[in-house]
């Protein structure tokens, strides 16, 4: 079972990422783009999520995961029930819906700093210099 807590880190210590409260609800944001944002009860997580992959994910765990409201299926986005999640499984989603967001180089950056997946612990790239997280160029 994944709480809030085994995700929250990840909204700060992922490169770029910061936390925001908007009416009651934390979200996490690359620039103005929310790509994880909790229920206000923090039992729901959505998360960006490609729209052709989506009915795929919700068809086959649907004690898992569910669609959006109506409203908002225009949107990459579906939601999952933190109980039915496992903490690790929860933190691949959130690192997941950032790679959405965020520029490639960043997420190779984190493929390199974190061969494993993102485990239980995050260590931080942010102090890595620039040219060190991208790594030697490609000619």
């Amino acid at each position: 079972m994944a709480t809030i807590g085994d995700v929250r880190p990840l909204g700060t210590e992922l490169e770029r990422s910061y936390e925001v409260w908007v009416r009651g609800r934390l979200k996490f944001r690359v620039k103005q783009i929310v790509y994880v944002a909790f229920s206000i009860d923090e039992s729901v997580m959505g998360f960006a999520f490609p729209r052709e992959e989506r009915a795929a994910l919700v068809a086959g765990e649907p004690h898992k995961f569910h669609l959006p409201a109506t409203s908002d299926l225009r949107f990459n986005w579906v939601h999952a029930d933190l109980t039915a999640l496992e903490p690790t499984e929860a933190r691949e989603l959130v690192v997941d819906a950032w790679r959405m967001v965020v520029p490639a180089k960043l997420s190779r950056a984190f493929d390199a700093a974190h061969p494993h997946g993102p485990g239980s612990t995050l260590p931080s790239i942010a102090g890595v210099s620039g040219r060190a997280r991208e790594g030697p160029r490609q000619e």
